[in-house]
């Protein structure tokens, strides 16, 4: 089966969900929203394959959800620990200056001097804020590697992103 290019990891399944069938995933991120709309999902146990999503809630801080073909809780409890992608253009639209973390790794960082600060290789959640993670570019003048940079993902240091240039402008000195 030809899986589609544009699958987005989004969680995993940690186990079943009452004695129905309906299986409990771990989301990645604390906004499900991706998760609960997409109908269908990329599950790579047994082997990779999509199945329909018939029915999803949150329960606590996690996702339960009925799926196409899983009867009862010992199918449910066999996909234990797959993982769960779906496609990129089935997660929701934004709101203006909204961003998936996943739409911004990879990018180029500059600060406002033009100069070139890294690129986006993660971002974490510190309870109040994203931060970017931007790793260095390398120096051949240095025995060792620059350690990455820590940037608040909020207006005050992120001045523009500009999704289609692929680059993130940032008022961020390189010796911070």
């Amino acid at each position: 089966m030809n899986r589609p290019e544009d699958l987005v990891l989004v969680g995993y399944v940690s186990g079943a969900y009452g004695i129905n069938g309906w299986v409990r995933i771990r989301p990645y991120s604390s906004d499900a929203d991706a998760l609960l709309s997409a109908k269908t999902w990329w599950l790579d146990k047994p082997e990779w394959h999509d199945v329909d999503m018939m029915q999803s809630k949150i329960h606590g801080g996690d996702v339960v959800a009925q799926l196409m073909g899983v009867a009862g809780r010992d199918a449910a409890e066999a996909l234990k620990g797959a993982s769960v992608q779906i496609r990129r253009s089935h997660f929701p639209p934004l709101a203006d200056n909204e961003f998936y973390w996943i739409d911004l790794i990879g990018l180029a960082v500059e600060n406002l001097r033009g100069e070139h600060l890294g690129v986006v290789g993660d971002l974490m959640d510190n309870g109040a804020h994203p931060i970017l993670r931007v790793t260095p570019p390398p120096d051949p003048t240095l025995e060792k590697a620059r350690p990455e940079c820590l940037i608040p993902f909020v207006d005050q240091f992120v001045k523009t992103v500009d999704q289609d240039g692929k680059k993130i402008t940032v008022d961020w000195e390189s010796d911070y």
